[in-house]
């Protein structure tokens, strides 16, 4: 009797692949080599994105002092700075004072830093003793709990993460992976229930090979190191503009180019190649590009992989640009495409099946892609309104057909599964002071859909239709939120969300509250409760059986999964470089798709 390798045998595919590329990894870098550096960016106020002239950045430790003085557009550069790992410090008066730590200086780029101060809510006659503002918390300034920044630099300082940030995050408290795939499990939660967006715009999963081995998760990231900004990741209680999330939010920013010269990077590896350019269109206009493009055919470790690893090949290309204006904002056009395949011949030799795979032809491609254009407005002193629209969506295409005794190839599963949405957002960011500032926005989201699922229910048998449908809905999300600064040592954020599902008239409310007491300089208690909820995978809804009628979608009533969210934390600055945080945490799920009769639900599925 033949044994089944179920979904090991992709992931064992997967491991092998990551581990042999990571041992034999050779990265080229055609740059020159300098004995020292420059440091360089600018400095906004977080809420407005307003540029601060006359910020104070110095690097800490430093012998003679390296520092400098922003000009009236917010721009720093510091120069002839040796290589090696520094913190810097951030000062403006008025402002919270910041602290960037372990920022690596290497000889291959510029450093570029850009970064926000938080407006001080005391006033400026008053003095207050009060630690560096750690910037590894969240750049989402709404942020209060369960949240933290992470960049690209701590994705390649992480063992066996292969530069992908969905691994990174998995070395955090609370958060699970695995070395099969990328999939991000939450405080317990299915990968499926984390929200992706980029550039403030929700996005499909940006990982190669995203759904096969697990909903949620793929074989590693199609977003390149080069590309990434520092960037929010959120584990529970997120504030009230994210929706259609259920466990966590990975909230991606996309780097700006190079504004003052133009650098070209070219790695090779045993997995392919990737290429990489940046710089300003014309020095001066400030209009500036960047852009990534992978290759990676896996055929040439053939020999070395296992018998069954099969054919395994990826592509993905990133990149944005930045177009500002005098008077009409700022623009930025940015993108990421991947595209997958992943194959296997069938064993003819009957001899030789051990599994049944071995008697299984199967080929499989997925893709995805998201395009977008983000509009920035600042409005006299205390407004920003932020724009964007983009299209996005994904793909997957799987065909299996099994060999009888006779060596003949029959269907048995065929996979056709399409869905994009063009989506339409806006904010406006207004700070009424220094201790109040509202942010209120509205999404919508027209998801189309053309999906297929056959499976023959003995192989040697018809194929028999699960999902068969094309159409489109639209998804329409608002919100409204508030911070307030009651002090310098207390801050309390209060919103609501609103989501709409016009494919099956579902509506929810999400009211969400974060407290944060700063009892000491260094020692703060936070407090979060938010009523989040997610819609499940579209082919769940379309699902369709025989009925007198021909045949029924039983599941498209279906209402969104839903979760309380209750967090209390406590979070104690030890010293510049040491952190210690602890979180009490608590979940209640309901509205659960679950299974007539049984105990299976669709928060079993991974």
């Amino acid at each position: 009797m033949m044994k089944t390798k179920r979904s090991y045998n992709r992931g064992f595919r997967f491991s092998i692949l990551l581990v042999v590329s990571f041992i034999m990894l050779i990265s080229i870098s055609l740059s020159a080599q300098e004995l020292t550096q420059t440091i360089k960016g600018q400095v906004v106020d977080v809420d407005v994105q307003i540029p601060l002239p006359g910020v104070t950045v110095i690097i800490v430790g430093s012998d003679p002092l390296i520092g400098g003085i922003t000009d009236v557009d917010g721009y720093f550069r510091l120069e002839n700075v040796p290589l090696g790992r520094y913190d810097i410090r951030i000062s403006y008066i008025g402002y919270e004072p910041a602290l960037i730590s372990e920022l690596e200086v290497g000889s291959g780029k510029e450093l570029v830093i850009n970064t926000g101060l938080k407006e001080s809510a005391v006033g400026l006659n008053e003095v207050v003793i009060k630690a560096d503002q750690d910037k590894k918390e969240a750049l989402n300034s709404m942020a209060i709990i369960s949240s933290r920044q992470i960049n690209m630099e701590e994705a390649h300082r992480f063992a066996g993460g292969f530069d992908d940030p969905a691994r990174l995050v998995s070395s955090y408290a609370g958060v699970a992976g695995n070395m099969n795939s990328n999939a991000i499990v939450i405080r317990g939660n299915a990968p499926k229930g984390l929200l992706w967006r980029m550039e403030g715009l929700e996005i499909s999963n940006p990982s190669h090979f995203a759904n096969m081995t697990s909903f949620g998760g793929g074989g590693l990231t199609a977003l390149s190191a080069q590309m990434m900004a520092s960037s929010d990741f959120f584990t529970s209680a997120f504030p009230a503009e994210y929706g259609n999330a259920l466990s966590g939010v990975f909230d991606i920013k996309l780097r700006s180019g190079n504004r003052d010269k133009r650098e070209h990077t070219i790695e090779a590896s045993l997995m392919g190649i990737s290429l990489s350019s940046e710089g300003p269109y014309k020095k001066g206009r400030g209009a500036t590009y960047l852009f990534n493009y992978r290759y990676a055919n896996f055929g040439i470790l053939k020999p070395i992989l296992p018998e069954d690893a099969g054919l395994i090949k990826y592509q993905d290309f990133n990149f944005k640009t930045d177009l500002p204006t005098k008077k009409a904002g700022i623009f930025s056009i940015w993108g990421i495409g991947a595209t997958d395949y992943s194959g296997s011949r069938v064993t003819k030799d009957m001899g030789d099946w051990e599994y049944e795979q071995d008697r299984e032809d199967a080929d499989g491609r997925t893709y995805m892609g998201a395009l977008g254009v983000t509009h920035k407005l600042i409005i006299g002193k205390r407004s920003l309104l932020n724009s964007a629209m983009a299209v996005s969506g994904n793909g997957i295409t799987w065909d299996i057909k099994r060999m009888d005794e006779q060596n003949s190839l029959h269907p048995y599963k065929n996979i056709e599964n399409y869905s994009w949405k063009y989506s339409l957002s806006s904010y406006l960011n207004h700070k009424f002071g220094p201790k109040h500032t509202n942010r209120t926005g509205v999404t919508v989201h027209l998801i189309n859909y053309d999906m297929l699922i056959q499976e023959a229910p003995v192989f040697t048998q018809d194929l028999v239709s699960f999902v068969d449908d094309k159409g489109s809905s639209e998804l329409i999300q608002a919100f409204s939120q508030s911070r307030f600064d009651l002090s310098e040592k207390v801050k309390i954020n209060a919103g609501i969300h609103v989501q709409y599902f016009t494919l099956n008239n579902q509506y929810v409310f999400e009211p969400r509250l974060g407290i944060s007491w700063n009892i000491k300089p260094t020692h703060t208690l936070s407090l979060g409760y938010g009523d989040h909820s997610r819609l499940e995978m579209l082919f769940l809804y379309l699902g369709q059986q025989p009925s007198a009628n021909g045949f029924a979608q039983p599941n498209k009533n279906l209402d969104f999964t839903k979760s309380h969210h209750l967090v209390a934390g406590y979070n104690w600055s030890v010293s510049e470089n040491m952190n210690f945080r602890a979180e009490a945490y608590y979940q209640h799920l309901y509205s659960v798709p679950v299974k007539p009769g049984t105990s299976y639900s669709m928060m079993n599925v991974d």
